[in-house]
């Protein structure tokens, strides 16, 4: 071989030499490499990264091992690198607590594949985090500690490949929703959980209410397998609230879709609301289980919670109801179907439950011992929350004195903060009761406007306690058309405006009728005029106008076996007092007490009841002018809605219309000069 290549081959093979001698003494280097000397560098390269203190405040210890997968060619030759991290922490921002952190860990144990890292992937075949704990906050401007300064998105792609959590826990403290709760979590034994992965319990604080709750969830890797789905169990309480959920979730990572058995209970519907986002009613205790099925889209949401079936109260409910993230509101439409609906748990509804009632499921109002009239605002601030479009129906309706509403539907629409009912139908002893209601909840005082119209109600059927003797077989029919302004049945009285029309034919009033009507003051009134004697009653015709809360009666008078009875005056919804004056006309003399006019006055809750001493002086003076005859045409067309009627009724409203005879000239009705008729 010629000197010049000895010297070549000979050069070459020291570089050779040299070159493994590096390469070994490289590898031999990492692998006794003290990386304690390295945190220092880590710790400000992450600080830079995150905008927040980030310390390895243990050891950091870095092993070489055996690739855990199955590796091609020479790639298994290469060790893989296992590092271990104790006492771990990254802070807060500026605004959070002084010395607080977001994270702790007390130890991370990690292995590396280092050959994705060629194409910007950190794949982590094990991650074990050793009692992490993570410190979420969100204070009253909204600012949270979980959003990180960014300089757009990262090119790089994090994939572990297993996950185990030991003894880790999750505290959340959040002003805006009121949440200060600590959910503990763990991870399972395989060998006793074939289908979950993760453990939970959770304690804290919600809106006051305290929660608690339990659950379990797959393993947090299967939250990558979009191929099965994900399971989930949970059951909390918030309050006196329980939501318990079984199922499973699909495509995990993009949130796709829910597949859920669903129960839910609570002391009133009304207070999902800041869990759900749905706008419910006032109700009594509630409970109810079904299938609840979600699609979620980053455009638009749908959930169905599906053949559920519970109870509201005594009443039993059920049905389909479908929710919808659309713009610009929410909309949640279905149908609610009661076999058995007890009437006292529609009372939240309106405000007319009592108060031992509503201090059971924890509402702060009160009605006020002075008061009869439902106080209870309605509570509209959460109206344009969404839309709704849900139609009730129950079959059968009860009440403790088996009120006979045998039936109900409605339709409810609420579209822009205005609720409509229309229609609320009621049938009702052998008759029925239908309306129309439109609320208007888009100014601060509510506006609202009804129709009512009862039709051929049977008086017997209407109170079945009592024998035929003491109600007969007559029956009712009236009108209604009101419009008022306010935010609750009392401030919409005390404001409204419209008239209500009222004809009952036959029948009889007794003490039992009014008593089971639960009406003192008729009862009073009767005992004055016939003592305690059933009277028989031919028909009864009332026509009020209503202006501003001021009910005056056009028309209001009743034609008894004993005589013809008219009443004037007025009924102040605003005062809830009452100012009528009852003139009674004896068909004969058989019956002294019925030649002395009646006054009542006062409060609706405690109102008074007698005679004028002054009008007993004008005895001999035959009739008194008790007021203007109002024309009776108004109530004429339900005059013509039965046959039976028409006879007895239409006779009646034909005595009304004669004018009244005046006392002679000189005679004075309480205190004051009254003209002869002209």
């Amino acid at each position: 071989m010629p000197r010049t290549s000895r010297i070549i081959a000979k050069t070459v093979g020291l570089s050779l030499a040299g070159l493994l001698t590096l390469i070994i003494l490289l590898i031999v280097l990492i692998i006794n490499f003290d990386w304690n000397r390295a945190r220092p560098w880590i710790n400000q390269r992450v600080s830079d990264a995150t905008g927040r203190h980030f310390a390895i405040q243990g050891d950091l210890i870095v092993k070489w091992q055996k690739p855990e997968s199955q590796q091609t060619s020479w790639a298994r030759w290469v060790p893989w690198p296992h590092v271990s991290a104790a006492d771990i922490v990254l802070g807060n921002p500026d605004w959070a607590p002084a010395n607080s952190n977001m994270v702790a860990i007390r130890q991370l144990n990690v292995t590396l594949n280092p050959w994705p890292l060629l194409q910007h992937k950190i794949v982590l075949p094990s991650l074990d985090a050793d009692t992490p704990q993570i410190a979420l906050l969100r204070n009253k401007d909204a600012v949270n500690n979980w959003t990180f300064k960014s300089d757009g998105p990262s090119t790089w792609e994090f994939r572990p490949e297993k996950i185990v959590i030991r003894k880790g826990s999750v505290q959340l403290d959040d002003a805006i929703q009121k949440i200060n709760a600590k959910a503990d979590i763990d991870t399972l034994d395989p060998g006793k959980e074939k289908i979950y992965g993760i453990g939970w319990t959770v304690k804290g604080s919600f809106n006051k209410a305290d929660i608690r709750g339990e659950g379990k969830a797959g393993g947090v890797l299967s939250l990558q397998d979009e191929s099965k789905p994900y399971p989930l169990e949970a059951d909390v309480r918030i309050g006196k609230t329980r939501i318990a959920v079984k199922g499973t979730l699909t495509k995990p990572q993009e949130l796709a879709a829910l597949d859920l058995q669903l129960n839910l209970s609570g002391d009133s519907m009304a207070h999902l609301f800041p869990l759900t986002g749905v706008l419910l009613p006032e109700t009594p205790p509630f409970s109810t289980s079904g299938h609840l099925i979600g699609k979620l889209d980053p455009k638009q949401s749908d959930w169905i919670y599906e053949k559920f079936n519970g109870k509201v109260g005594s009443s039993d409910i059920g049905g389909t109801l479908e929710y919808q993230s659309k713009q610009p509101r929410p909309l949640l439409k279905g149908e609610i179907v009661s076999n058995l609906l007890q009437f006292e748990d529609l009372a939240p509804l309106i405000g007319a439950d009592s108060n031992t009632k509503k201090a059971e499921r924890g509402a702060e109002e009160r009605q006020p011992s002075n008061k009869v009239l439902p106080v209870k605002e309605f509570n509209t601030d959460a109206w344009d929350a969404l839309d709704a479009d849900v139609k009730l129906t129950a079959h059968k309706v009860v009440k403790e004195k088996d009120l006979p509403i045998t039936d109900i539907r409605a339709d409810l629409h609420l579209n822009n903060k205005v609720l409509q009912l229309t229609p609320l139908n009621f049938g009702i002893a052998g008759g029925n009761l239908t309306s129309n209601i439109k609320l208007d909840g888009s100014a601060p005082k509510m506006k609202s406007e009804l129709k009512l119209s009862a039709r051929r109600i049977k008086i017997q059927q209407l109170f079945p306690n009592l024998d035929a003797a003491q109600t007969s077989f007559g029956e009712i029919n009236g009108d209604a058309a009101l419009s008022a302004t306010g935010n609750s049945v009392a401030t919409m009285l005390a404001s409204s405006n419209g008239e209500l029309k009222t004809l009952i034919n036959h029948g009889a009033i007794s003490k039992l009728l009014l008593e089971e009507m639960g009406l003192n003051i008729g009862n009073v009134v009767v005992s004055k005029l016939f003592g305690d004697k059933q009277v028989k009653l031919n028909c009864l015709a009332s026509d009020f106008a209503v202006t501003n809360g001021l009910m005056q009666a056009r028309t209001f008078t009743l034609d008894t076996e004993d005589a013809i009875i008219n009443i004037t005056g007025d009924v102040n919804l605003a005062q809830e007092q009452l100012n009528l004056t009852i003139n009674p006309r004896s068909k004969g003399l058989r019956i002294i007490s019925l030649r002395s006019p009646l006054f009542v006055t006062g409060p609706f809750k405690d109102p008074n009841i007698g005679v004028d001493k002054g009008v007993l002086a004008l005895k001999a003076g035959g009739a008194i002018l008790l007021g203007v005859v109002a024309p009776v045409a108004a109530i004429l067309p339900l005059i013509n809605i039965s046959g039976e009627q028409q006879t007895d009724c239409a006779n009646l409203l034909q005595e009304v219309q004669k004018k009244p005879t005046a006392p002679p000239p000189g005679q004075t009705y309480k205190g004051k000069p009254v003209k002869a008729a002209k």
